[in-house]
């Protein structure tokens, strides 16, 4: 399995994709009436993670904080987007969710507003991801991972049990 340092390392060379073919989607900031269209990641390699406050792998909010940390000046970024799929073990208001977010785990890298993740009613974005790398693609619980190169091409999924910080991931 690809690792994140090689998929960095891979997809720096690479030009950037044609943004209105993947990420021209807006989505609203958590706890915000702002909206911002994904095309402004164009040219990253993105980690996009379905989240939620009140699942048993919360605690990975710790280990995807550090990756943002310590690879965001390298042309990466972690995205958050909450989701209340999985037995609603979200909160259902934003703000409470940003709070939880700050005080836990100290989150600094981008957090978008709550969507549905699966299903017909699934965010553009995961209907995209659906399509365009099937059904590894769809999260199966919160936590699921998707990491997509500078190509604007998803390299790889990982499953919710990964940690952001395992060798899995990383090597």
């Amino acid at each position: 399995m690809k690792n994140l340092i090689l998929v960095l390392v891979t997809f720096t060379s690479l030009g950037s994709f044609a943004c209105e073919n993947l990420l021209n989607e807006e989505m609203r900031l958590l706890d915000s009436t702002v909206k911002e269209n994904l095309c402004k990641y164009e040219g990253k390699v993105m980690l996009v993670v379905n989240v939620a406050s009140k699942c048993g792998y919360t605690g990975q909010y710790q280990g995807l904080q550090s990756l943002y940390e310590r690879f965001k000046d390298q042309e990466f970024v972690v995205i958050g987007v909450p989701s209340r799929d999985f037995f609603s073990q979200e909160f259902s208001d934003e703000s409470q969710i940003a709070e939880f977010c700050e005080t836990n785990f100290d989150v600094s890298f981008p957090m978008y507003s709550t969507v549905p993740v699966k299903g017909k009613n699934a965010h553009p974005f995961y209907k995209w991801a659906k399509k365009n790398h099937g059904i590894g693609a769809i999260p199966k619980w919160n936590f699921h991972k998707i990491v997509i190169g500078k190509n604007g091409k998803i390299v790889d999924t990982f499953a919710s049990f990964t940690k952001p910080t395992s060798k899995k991931f990383l090597n």
